[in-house]
């Protein structure tokens, strides 16, 4: 009697202690999920039920269904033949670039280097220098008097072209500047997963005779499927919201020509210039479509995402 007596109350007191410390889990978790909550599922229902109105400033002016969805895919030249190709030119060109020279970085710090700390963090410094920074620095090399056309002159190619307010190479400069910049985060996601394949398995590849670049397509390139998956879902969802450099270099109507105009900042334009939130809305909803629907194409080629 005395031994159930005793164990009863410690029983009360574990389970008490469990409970106090499943709240505090809770405590700490409600603070973020209330954001998240707010500023991302609700903001999402909340734009695609503004999207059906003409709405203004002061709030709603008119019901207008799925008028600005037409405006938009129909009857709007500017989004279809100008944001919209220029979005999907930069990913298709900028994304295969960014997964290519992050795994080609990526393979290189992995092996056994003199100063491969010292390598692995240069190559992902221009991921964490300012973006804004960034731009307004390139900005001023593709200048026609800056370092760029100074260095082509050096091989005897005399140019004065301004390569980022120039309708036929800005979109280009930007895709040079963020494969320059954001690979080197790919770099990290693909070494993640590369530090996770077993070495016995290359031991053993060489054992049967495959020499590296063998073993590379053989063993390392499919093994890393799951790596590919998330390196493709975050570069295309980073290239569809493209916004900063093409607002500094462009200005809020991505000259020149709308050479630099994008989904997002057609979406600024319609919000922040004209005031018509409906119309940036639709744009809104339109791209998280396109965004949910690559990214399920994406998993259905590649599979799941790296356990990390």
């Amino acid at each position: 009697m005395m031994a159930t007596s005793t164990s009863a109350p410690r029983v009360t007191t574990l389970r008490d202690a469990q409970r106090r410390e499943t709240l505090v889990g809770y405590a700490f978790i409600a603070v973020p999920m209330a954001l998240f909550l707010t500023l991302n599922i609700f903001a999402i229902f909340y734009a695609f039920f503004i999207s059906f109105f003409d709405w203004g400033i002061r709030g709603p002016r008119e019901f207008l269904g799925l008028a600005n969805y037409q405006d938009l895919l129909f009857d709007d030249p500017v989004f279809v033949g100008k944001a919209v190709l220029n979005t999907l030119r930069y990913s298709i060109i900028v994304v295969p670039a960014q997964m290519a020279l992050g795994l080609f970085l990526a393979v290189v710090v992995n092996q056994k280097l003199r100063a491969q700390t010292f390598f692995r963090a240069a190559f992902y410094f221009p991921a964490i220098a300012s973006s804004a920074a960034i731009a307004v620095l390139f900005t001023f090399i593709t200048q026609p008097d800056g370092l760029f056309n100074a260095f082509l002159g050096t091989f005897g190619i005399a140019s004065d072209l301004n390569w980022t307010n120039n309708s036929s190479t800005a979109l280009e400069s930007v895709m040079v500047l963020n494969v320059w910049t954001t690979s080197g985060t790919m770099m990290l996601f693909y070494l993640a997963s590369l530090q996770a394949i077993s070495r016995e398995v290359y031991e053993a590849a060489a054992l049967d005779g495959a020499g590296p670049w063998q073993a590379f397509w053989g063993i390392t390139f499919p093994l890393l499927r799951p790596a590919h998956y998330f390196v493709a879902v975050v570069s295309f969802i980073g290239a569809l919201q493209m916004f900063d450099q093409a607002f500094i270099m462009g200005g809020g109507d991505g000259s020149p020509a709308n050479s630099l105009s994008t989904v997002v900042l057609y979406l600024y334009r319609a919000a922040l210039v004209k005031f018509d939130f409906g119309y940036a809305a639709a744009v809104g909803i339109i791209l998280f479509i396109a965004i949910m629907a690559i990214t399920l194409v994406q998993r259905r080629l590649f599979g799941q995402a790296p356990a990390w």
